[in-house]
């Protein structure tokens, strides 16, 4: 392992502008004009693990954007990982409050600062690296196979199919996925469950047309402010969610079990300060940490109607509109709460209006036992390099496909995230330390050795 971390050392710079290279290609997924760029970044994430060492690579169709295999099997009888991660990034809006070009990436302060830095070009690229060291210094002590797709940050549609299609060839006995992140640069972590999510858009009708709010105003119901209500209606003042059998299925996490994740350090006031918010709010019973990680959460993501423009219009908007996702908890199936909320909310709307629900998109929660092969080898990784044993996560955040990993390929995830919430990740000004890059790239060769010696 001593030459592979020298190898590390001699090449970090060339490792750096080789992850440049990557962030210059403006990958984004949900812009149809980026087509091009999404098979021009699948190439290069070919190339660059053919470049590592692998037997082969691919860049193979769906019926979206592209998913990039490739593979190195040095003994059929040894353990298989599986890394995956995506290729593709959010969009940049608001430009204006970008410092740098988002797709030029600088270096400021000791970070990268470029869209994808972090999310999930950084975290993706520390696997090839590690990779490409362990390979060129035949220090690899197991097969890798790689799994890069286009569409995580779009809901991964063309994904799942893909993996349906593949499935032999991707038989693994761990996915290993750099996608989540620690809690400080000081403090390792692992994050040990996913929310799931349930995602919709909701059209409330009201008149036929827009109309004059003097003439009309008081006698025919408003959608923006019927929408509104609705809205209200939706949680207690509890900070409960008003869906009947929502809670149904929701997993109970454990008294001794919350008392492990309460020893994850946090500082509330520090919490607030960062947001710039004088008071938190949630669900009654629960801590910060917990409403965000171990309970559901409901969220109006966009509203919108009537007249928006520079000064005044006295009109009564015709229709309002809103976007509005549910936070779910492992247990808690999101086909299942998508028709409960369709149901609950079509049923409070009075009869002034018509409504209409969409379902965008939606995902289940995942779990990983902490009890795994695969989650001890990566406190055995993380300790070798922070020099201290890493604390068990659960993440408000949610990455559908893992879930749909084990589902669909019978495979289960470890994640191994090293991105820290000042990354600003999805935001304008995305970075990611040149001290977590590297620690990535230099934690996960011990991974490797640590998860086979455990699977012997």
């Amino acid at each position: 392992m001593e030459k592979v971390q020298q190898y590390i050392e001699a090449n970090k710079e060339r490792f750096l502008e080789e992850l440049f290279d990557m962030i210059r290609i403006p990958s984004i997924s949900s812009e149809s004009e980026h087509k091009g760029d999404m098979l021009k970044a699948a190439e290069y994430w070919k190339e660059s693990i053919l470049k590592a060492g692998a037997d082969k690579a691919e860049v193979m169709p769906t019926e979206g954007n592209p998913v990039v295999y490739g593979e190195k099997i040095i003994d059929t009888n040894l353990p298989t990982v599986l890394v995956y991660g995506h290729y593709d990034v959010m969009p940049v809006d608001p430009i204006d409050l970008w410092e740098s070009e988002p797709f030029e990436p600088v270096i400021r302060d000791g970070k990268i600062y470029a869209r994808g830095s972090d999310d999930d070009k950084g975290q993706a690229f520390m696997h090839a690296k590690a990779f490409e060291a362990m390979v060129k210094n035949d220090a690899l002590p197991c097969n890798v196979k790689f799994m890069i797709e286009g569409e995580e940050e779009i809901g991964s549609g063309s994904l799942v199919k893909w993996c349906a299609d593949n499935k032999d060839m991707l038989k693994a006995d761990v996915i290993l996925v750099s996608d989540t992140g620690m809690i400080a640069e000081d403090i390792p972590s692992i994050t040990t469950g996913l929310r799931g999510l349930s995602y919709w858009e909701v059209e409330v009708t009201g008149p036929n047309r827009d109309l004059h709010s003097g003439i009309f105003g008081g006698a025919v119901a408003n959608p923006i402010n019927v929408l509104s209500k609705m809205i209200a209606q939706m949680t207690d003042d509890k900070g409960r969610l008003t869906i009947p059998g929502f809670y149904d299925d929701v997993l109970e996490v454990s008294k001794e079990e919350r008392e492990l994740l309460a020893k994850a350090p946090f500082d509330v006031e520090e919490y607030k300060k960062a947001i710039d918010v004088e008071e938190l709010a949630g669900e009654d019973g629960y801590t910060t940490m917990e409403r965000t990680g171990i309970r559901p959460s409901f969220d109006v993501c966009g509203i919108w109607g009537g007249y928006t423009g520079e000064g005044a219009k006295t009109v009564l908007p015709s229709k309002a509109y809103a976007k509005i996702s549910t936070r779910l908890v492992p247990h808690q199936d999101n086909k299942k709460i998508s028709e409960l909320f369709k149901e609950y909310f079509e049923a409070i709307a009075p009869k002034s209006v018509k409504v209409k629900v969409t379902p965008l998109h939606g995902g289940q929660g995942y779990v990983c036992p902490i009890d795994l092969p695969a989650y001890k080898a990566a406190e055995v990784a993380y300790e070798k390099i922070y020099g201290k044993r890493p604390v068990p996560v659960r993440s408000g955040g949610s990455i559908p496909i893992i879930s749909t990993f084990e589902e669909v390929l019978g495979i289960k995830s470890v994640l191994m995230g090293f991105g820290l919430e000042s990354d600003a990740i999805h935001s304008p000004n995305e970075n990611y330390p040149l001290n977590q890059f590297y620690n990535g790239i230099r934690t996960i060769p011990y991974f490797y050795k640590a998860f086979v010696e455990m699977m012997k």
